[in-house]
C-alpha cells in the first residue's frame, strides 16, 4: 500500500483538537480565578502571524483562538514540524535556521504578512519584539503592532535613554554614568569613578545577554569585551552603559498595562531573584518581600514611566531593592514577559488578549482598585541544560520520551515541543515554563513539587534537579533570597540532592524492590510462568547494591504487593502498582507517597533512578555476582588536566592560542558562543599548549578535544 502524508491543514486541523484541553487549561488555570472573556461586541483583527516560535508562540495562538482569530505561523526550515508551526491556520517558512536568516529577517517576515494579508503581528518576546525598525515598517503597509508605539520601543529600549526619562519622571535610578562607554579606557575610568563593583551592560536588549558584573580594573577589561561581543550578537547594537551594582539585591518587577487613551495600571508584582548567569530560573507572585506601601510605591513608579513615554499595551518594569526596601529601576521590557502567566494567574487577566484589545484602540476594562491579588502562583523555567555546570549550561537533543504534568490540579505548562522534537543549538533551550497554583504559598509550593516528579524529559538532559533543590530549600521556602541565592547556597556548584540517611535507605529500598519485580516478571510469559535459567522463586532474597562508593547488603521480603527491606540497620516498607512500562514509579515508601522515575536499567542490574528530582546510578547485585564484581578491572578516569574538552555543544568564537604557546592557569583559551551568551574555557593549570583541534567559526559537540597540552 503507498504511502499517504498528511495535508497541512488537516494536520493543523488535528493539532488544534489535541490541544484543545491544553488551551482549557491555559484559559482557566484554577477554579477561583478564570481569565477575563472578550466580549462577543468587541470586533478585534480577522488574522494575526505571530513573528515567534516556540512556547510564546503556541501561547498567543491559544488567545488567538478563543478570541475567534486566525493566526499565521512564521518558522525557520529547521522547525517546519514545530508545534507552533502545525497549531497555527497557517504557516509561512521565513528562512533557513540561524535566526538572523529567519526569526529576525524581517524582509522575509513582511512577504509573509503581505502573502496572508495578516492585519496584525505579536512579537512575542525577544527576536523582533523590541525592534523599532520592525514597529515602522509594519506601521508604513498598514500593519497593527501589537505592542507600544515606536517611541516608547525607542525611549525604553536604550537603557541610557530609558534611565534619563525616568530620572525625570521621578522613579528613583541606579547611580551610575549616563552615556554611552566607548572604549575599555574610558570604561576603566568610570569603573573607578562610580566605584567597584560596577554593572557593565548592554543599552539595547534584555534577558541577561551583554551584561558582566566587575570586581576591578581586569574584570572591567573582560566584561566589556564580552559584553559588547554578546550584545552585537544578540541585539545588532554594541553600545554598553556602566552603573553602580548594587550587591546582593532582590530583582523584583511590576507589570503593566496601558491604553491609547492614557489610562495605565499596574498588575502587581512579581519576585524573580533566583537567576544564574542574570538570566531568571524561578519567579514567584507576589513577593515575600514587599509590603503593601511599598508594592503601591514601586507600581505608582512604573505607571508613571509607562506615561512619561506614552506607553501602550503590556509592559513590565523592572526594579533593584536592597534588604532595606530602597528599591531602584533597572530597565522596561517593551514586551510580553516569559514569567507573565504568574500575574495572570493571580489577577485573573489575559494580558495577550488585553494587548489584543489595547491594539485595536479599546480602553482598559479595570480600574487599579479591580486588580487583585488572589492566592500565588510559582514558575519554574524548564531548560534544556545540564545543572551541574555552571547552574545550566545548553544540553542539545530529541526528545525520545516527553509527558507534562498537566494531569495534576492547578497546574499550566506552557511549552512548544512535542515527543520527537529537537532542541539545537539554534534557539533558546527552554522546554516549558512550568506553572503552580495555589490559594497560599505552601500550596503552590507543594503542587510545583509534584509536578516536577511527575515531569517525564528523556533525551536531553534537563535542569529539574535544580529547579526542585530551588523550591524545596530552607532559604527559598521562607523567602531569604536574593540574586546571590545560587552560588551562596551552591560555593562549590550544583551537585544535586545529597542523601541523608533516611533518604539513602529509602532509595536504595526502592532499587532492591524494583529489581526483585523485573526478576519476578522475567519468569512470566503473557502472565504464565516460564522455565528459567536463573530461578528468582520464593519470597526472600538476600542482595547487594552498589551506590557511588559504597556497597550495601540488603534483606528483601515479600508479602502481596509490599516489600520489606532491611538495609544500613534499618527498615524500609516499599509498595506500589509496580507497573515497569510506565515512566512514572508512584510507590509508597515507610506511609509516605514518593513520585519516581525509572531512566535506564539493563541486565546488568545498573538502574538509574530519578528521586527527589535527582538521578542517582545504583547497581543491584546478588550477592554471589557481588562477589565475582569484585575481581573485574575498574575503567581508569581519564586525564582531564592536560585537555580542554567542550562542555556544551555550540560555535567557536575566538581560539586564543597555538601550538607552542605557555598557557599560565586561569588563562583564557577560547571563547565558545551558545544559545548567544559566550563563555570564555581557561587552562586548569600552568602548561605547553601540545595541539589545537578547533578554530573559529567550527561547530562544536559536547565533550569534543579543543585543545590538548604537555
Amino acid at each position: 500500500m503507498a504511502a499517504h502524508s498528511l495535508s497541512p491543514s488537516l494536520t493543523r486541523l488535528l493539532f488544534a483538537v489535541k490541544y484543545a484541553s491544553l488551551q482549557s487549561r491555559c484559559c482557566a488555570v484554577h477554579s477561583r480565578v478564570q481569565y477575563s472573556t472578550v466580549s462577543p461586541s468587541e470586533k478585534t483583527f480577522d488574522k494575526i502571524l505571530i513573528a515567534n516560535r516556540g512556547e510564546i508562540a503556541c501561547r498567543v495562538i491559544k488567545t488567538c483562538k478563543k478570541m475567534g482569530i486566525q493566526t499565521v505561523a512564521v518558522h525557520s526550515d529547521v522547525d517546519s514540524s514545530a508545534v507552533h508551526a502545525k497549531m497555527a491556520d497557517e504557516a509561512v517558512c521565513v528562512g533557513p535556521a540561524p535566526t538572523s536568516k529567519s526569526y529576525l529577517n524581517m524582509d522575509a517576515i513582511m512577504d509573509a504578512i503581505r502573502a496572508t494579508g495578516a492585519q496584525a503581528v505579536h512579537p512575542g518576546y525577544g527576536f523582533l519584539s523590541e525592534n523599532k525598525e520592525f514597529a515602522k515598517r509594519l506601521e508604513a503597509e498598514g500593519v497593527m503592532f501589537i505592542g507600544p508605539d515606536t517611541h516608547a520601543i525607542q525611549a525604553m529600549g536604550d537603557k541610557i535613554e530609558s534611565k534619563l526619562i525616568a530620572k525625570a519622571a521621578k522613579v528613583n535610578t541606579i547611580p551610575g554614568f549616563d552615556g554611552v562607554v566607548k572604549t575599555v579606557e574610558e570604561a576603566l575610568k568610570i569603573a573607578q569613578d562610580i566605584g567597584y563593583p560596577v554593572m557593565i551592560k548592554a543599552s539595547a536588549g534584555g534577558g541577561g545577554k551583554g551584561m558582566r558584573i566587575a570586581w576591578n580594573d581586569e574584570e572591567t577589561r573582560e566584561g566589556f569585551r564580552f559584553s559588547s561581543q554578546e550584545a552585537a550578537s544578540s541585539f545588532g547594537d554594541d553600545r554598553l552603559l556602566i552603573e553602580k551594582y548594587i550587591d546582593n539585591p532582590r530583582h523584583i518587577e511590576i507589570q503593566v498595562l496601558a491604553d491609547k487613551h492614557g489610562n495605565a495600571l499596574w498588575l502587581n508584582e512579581r519576585e524573580c531573584s533566583i537567576q544564574r548567569r542574570n538570566q531568571k530560573v524561578v519567579e514567584e507572585a507576589p513577593s515575600t518581600f514587599l509590603d503593601p506601601e511599598t508594592r503601591r510605591a514601586m507600581g505608582e513608579q512604573a505607571v508613571q514611566l509607562a506615561k512619561a513615554v506614552q506607553y501602550s499595551s503590556a509592559g513590565t518594569v523592572e526594579f533593584l531593592v536592597d534588604s532595606q526596601k530602597n528599591f531602584y529601576f533597572l530597565e522596561m521590557n517593551t514586551r510580553l514577559q516569559v514569567e507573565h502567566p504568574i500575574t495572570e494567574c493571580i489577577t485573573g487577566l489575559d494580558l495577550v488578549e488585553q494587548m489584543i484589545r489595547v491594539a485595536k484602540g479599546y480602553r482598559l476594562q479595570h480600574k487599579q482598585e479591580d486588580i487583585p491579588i488572589n492566592g500565588w502562583a510559582i514558575e519554574s523555567r524548564v531548560y534544556a541544560e545540564d545543572p551541574y555546570k555552571s547552574f545550566g549550561l545548553p544540553s542539545i537533543g530529541r526528545l525520545s520520551q516527553y509527558q507534562e504534568p498537566g494531569h495534576l490540579s492547578n497546574v499550566r505548562v506552557d511549552s512548544g515541543i512535542q515527543e520527537g522534537s529537537d532542541i539545537s543549538i539554534y534557539y533558546d533551550p527552554m522546554i516549558s515554563k512550568l506553572v503552580t497554583y495555589g490559594v497560599t504559598r505552601a500550596e503552590a509550593l507543594a503542587r510545583m513539587e509534584d509536578a516536577l516528579d511527575n515531569y517525564v524529559i528523556r533525551g536531553v538532559t534537563h535542569n529539574i534537579p535544580l529547579l526542585r533543590e530551588i523550591i524545596t530549600h530552607p532559604r527559598f521556602i521562607s523567602g531569604d533570597i536574593s540574586t546571590n541565592f545560587l552560588p551562596e547556597v551552591y560555593p562549590d556548584g550544583f551537585k544535586g540532592h545529597q542523601l541523608e540517611t533516611d533518604r539513602r535507605r529509602e532509595l536504595l529500598a526502592s532499587a532492591a524492590a524494583l529489581y526483585v519485580t523485573a526478576q519476578l516478571r522475567s519468569q512470566k510469559v503473557l502472565g504464565a510462568l516460564r522455565v528459567s535459567s536463573t530461578p528468582v522463586g520464593g519470597s526472600h532474597w538476600d542482595l547487594c547494591v552498589e551506590l557511588g562508593e559504597g556497597r550495601h547488603d540488603v534483606e528483601v521480603t515479600k508479602s502481596g504487593n509490599v516489600y520489606t527491606v532491611e538495609v544500613d540497620g534499618g527498615k524500609v516498607e516499599v509498595s506500589g502498582q509496580w507497573n515497569l512500562a510506565s515512566p512514572l514509579l508512584p510507590l509508597t515508601i515507610n506511609g509516605t507517597h514518593r513520585m519516581l522515575q525509572c531512566l535506564s536499567r539493563d541486565a546488568s542490574g545498573k538502574i538509574v533512578l530519578q528521586y527527589l528530582g535527582t538521578s542517582f546510578q545504583v547497581r543491584v547485585l546478588s550477592k554471589l555476582a557481588a562477589q565475582l564484581n569484585s575481581y573485574m578491572p575498574e575503567k581508569v578516569p581519564e586525564d582531564t588536566s592536560s585537555i580542554l574538552r567542550s562542555p556544551m555543544p555550540g560555535t567557536m568564537v575566538a581560539v586564543s592560542v597555538k601550538p607552542g604557546d605557555t598557557v599560565a592557569e586561569g588563562q583564557e583559551i577560547c571563547v565558545i558562543e551558545a544559545m548567544k551568551m559566550q563563555n570564555s574555557l581557561t587552562a586548569v593549570r600552568q602548561a605547553k599548549v601540545k595541539s589545537v583541534h578547533c578554530k573559529p567559526g567550527e561547530t562544536v559537540g559536547e565533550g569534543d578535544l579543543l585543545v590538548e597540552l604537555e
